[in-house]
């Protein structure tokens, strides 16, 4: 997993949101403001800015503008290496990753023994979605990783409440302060928080077995609260906060629950920011399918075409066992969050990846570790020969990751068809394109169609904007990002009409011949 993580993280160029938490950690580092990327909380990007911070590049302080330029700027217009500064922005997250693989071994070890904590590894270290993220200068890999370890400490609760507890509230917090999207499961956690508790105090009174749980959820619910706190105050000690465009206003029931969280005004307001992009018409890709708005169906869909064929079906005997009456106690802990998370993400306006849903491989990883209690004859062979299926299918994708689809669906190259956006098509692969226009297509004229934050001059790549000059001006190589592709209409739609690809580069950008 170390491998691949690394190896993607050198050859791919910035993904769409990757300039922005870069520009953000340097902003961090240099300004102590919280003021570029207030949407989100800062913890995540706390830990790209360790990178940052090692690669040491030159933060031009007195540029101004919107927070993709910023971070823009920090790559392409301050004089420092894009690729350098990216790896290193890369590398605190993908140790994060590896860390929490240890988490899910540790979990499923726990639960049902080693044989379960190797097949669990094995189904989190061979996930494309977690390799594909975790290899990336972004939040959502982390934010799993944390809520994953603060359910694994619950879960030890049961026999050590007051060691674990404040970890696995700290554990909590450290996933509200890096994504917002994790505070549904704040009501799941600490309910099962109070569960541990009770179980623990088995030998005591009902009422003083209530009044432990309640305290315990209570401990778990206020560390949660001081590590988001503490992280605004890493970032500025004095919490200023002066948005610098106006914060939307929410009403109804959203409005309220904003109002009364307790967490710093900064917080809030980033949420108020996420309501209003919940709101705003996304454009969605489902199985050849341009639609406005969203399915409630999509991300389910995208993870049955996301996820290696083995590791379905390990999920699904994984669920199974947690039926069998020794994993009875554990199915809460797995299940329901994943299950609540799951289905707020279900309900959001973005149909734009299983990156929303990254939490889902890595819960179900340790769930199918569980299936190693089935008692059946063929079981343990079925189970490694499904670790080997899932193991040759993301090896066979390598290094393409973030493009990946299981066989049934085609696999990588096919993709696109499929989906688009983040699960194929994420800006990743600006350096490769270089790379083989140089290599196959050398002195050729190139007009280029880019969905993402990399400057393609940057890379050594001279190409004309087909769109701004008439069709029948366009004439050489035709590059068009596949995300662009899949929502061609119009004037894309008409230049590639009875076109056939001549060239295709990491899965994600397509080479047409005029």
């Amino acid at each position: 997993m170390a491998v691949a993580m690394v190896t993607t993280a050198v050859q791919q160029t910035p993904t769409v949101d990757e300039p922005v938490y870069v520009g953000a950690a340097a902003v961090y580092l240099h300004e102590h403001s919280l003021e570029i990327n207030p949407e989100h909380p800062p913890l995540g990007k706390l830990v790209i800015a360790v990178g940052v911070a090692a690669a040491a590049p030159h933060f031009d302080a007195s540029f101004t503008g919107t927070q993709q330029r910023v971070g823009q700027h920090l790559l392409y217009g301050s004089g420092n290496d894009p690729w350098r500064l990216m790896f290193w922005a890369r590398l605190p997250v993908i140790v994060l990753t590896l860390l929490f693989g240890l988490v899910a071994f540790a979990f499923a070890r726990d639960l049902a023994g080693p044989a379960a904590g190797l097949v669990a590894l094995g189904m989190y270290a061979f996930s494309p979605d977690v390799i594909a993220h975790g290899s990336l200068a972004t939040l959502d890999a982390p934010a799993a990783g944390f809520l994953l370890t603060s359910v694994w400490l619950l879960w030890r609760a049961r026999q050590r409440p007051r060691r674990c507890l404040p970890a696995a509230g700290a554990a909590l917090g450290a996933a509200l302060a890096t994504k917002a999207s994790s505070l549904p499961a704040v009501p799941v956690l600490v309910v099962l928080a109070a569960v541990s508790v009770w179980h623990a105090c088995g030998t005591h009174g009902r009422r003083e077995r209530l009044l432990r749980a309640a305290g315990g959820a209570l401990v778990v619910a206020v560390t949660a609260v001081a590590v988001v706190w503490a992280t605004y105050l890493v970032v500025d000690p004095r919490l200023r906060w002066s948005p610098e465009q106006p914060v939307p206003v929410v009403h109804g029931l959203r409005g309220l629950l904003v109002r009364l969280l307790p967490l710093p005004r900064a917080y809030r307001d980033g949420l108020r920011m996420q309501f209003a992009f919940e709101n705003q018409p996304w454009q969605g890709f489902l199985f050849g399918r341009l639609y406005t708005g969203s399915l409630w169906y999509y991300l389910p869909a995208a993870l049955l075409v996301k996820t290696p064929l083995g590791m379905l079906a390990l999920w699904v005997a994984g669920v199974v066992a947690l039926t069998v009456r020794r994993l009875r106690a554990a199915a809460p802990y797995l299940l329901l969050p994943t299950g609540v998370l799951l289905a707020a993400a279900m309900t959001g306006s973005r149909d734009l990846g299983t990156r929303y849903a990254l939490f889902v491989p890595v819960f179900l990883a340790v769930a199918a570790g569980c299936a190693t209690v089935l008692r059946r004859r063929w079981a343990p062979a079925v189970t490694a020969g499904l670790v080997l299926c899932v193991a040759v299918s993301s090896l066979r994708a390598f290094p393409y990751y973030l493009p990946y689809s299981n066989e049934a669906f085609g696999g990588p190259a096919r993709t696109h068809l499929r989906l688009h956006d983040s699960n194929v098509d994420w800006g990743q692969d600006l350096g490769r394109l270089a790379h083989r226009l140089r290599e196959r297509h050398p002195g050729e004229r190139v007009w280029l169609v880019y969905k993402g934050s990399g400057v393609p001059s940057a890379y050594g790549i001279r190409a004309a904007n087909p769109l701004g000059v008439p069709a029948d001006d366009v004439h050489g190589l035709l590059v068009v990002s596949d995300s662009a592709l899949a929502k061609a209409r119009g004037r894309l739609a008409a230049l590639v009409a009875g076109l056939r690809p001549v060239d295709e580069v990491g899965h994600s950008i397509t080479v047409f011949r005029r």
